[in-house]
C-alpha cells in the first residue's frame, strides 16, 4: 500500500507500507494490503505503520481524515510529526505544540490590535461625519 500523510503545510509521509494502524472516534483499526476501501475520521493520536523492511514507525496526528482507495491510503490532518521512537516523538510533539500555541497567542493579540484600530477609526469617522 502507498501511505501519504499530508498537512496544510507539507507532506509528512509518502512511502510504501505493509500495514497501518490508526484511531477513529470508535477505536483503533488496522489495514493490510487488500483491505476494503474506506473513509474514516481520525482523532488526535498515533498512527502506526510498518515499512516494507518490517520496521514500525509512528506519526503523531491531529484530527483529520483517512481515505483508502485501492492501494492508496491518504491521510489529511491539521498537523503531523513522524518518528521511529515514541519517546523522541513525544518530545517533538510537545515542543511543536508549545511553539504552535505561542504563534496562535501572537496571532490572537495581533487580531485584537487590528480590531481595536478598526473600532477607533469607525468612531473617528462617526465624529467627523456628523
Amino acid at each position: 500500500m502507498r501511505l501519504e500523510v499530508i498537512t496544510p503545510m507539507a507532506v509528512c509521509v509518502d512511502r510504501t507500507v505493509r500495514r497501518i494502524v490508526a484511531e477513529a472516534p470508535g477505536g483503533h483499526f488496522g489495514m493490510w494490503p487488500g483491505h476494503i476501501d474506506v473513509v474514516s475520521e481520525l482523532v488526535p493520536g498515533i498512527l502506526l505503520y510498518e515499512t516494507e523492511d518490517g520496521a514500525e514507525r509512528f506519526v503523531a496526528v491531529n484530527s483529520g481524515t483517512l481515505v483508502k482507495c485501492g492501494t492508496e491510503v491518504r491521510v489529511a490532518v491539521r498537523g503531523a510529526v513522524d518518528g521511529d521512537d515514541l519517546g523522541a516523538l513525544r518530545a517533538r510533539v510537545e515542543s511543536e505544540f508549545r511553539q504552535h500555541d505561542e504563534e496562535e497567542r501572537q496571532s490572537r493579540a495581533a487580531l485584537a490590535r487590528l480590531e481595536a484600530s478598526m473600532i477607533r477609526r469607525f468612531r473617528e469617522l462617526g465624529m467627523t461625519g456628523t
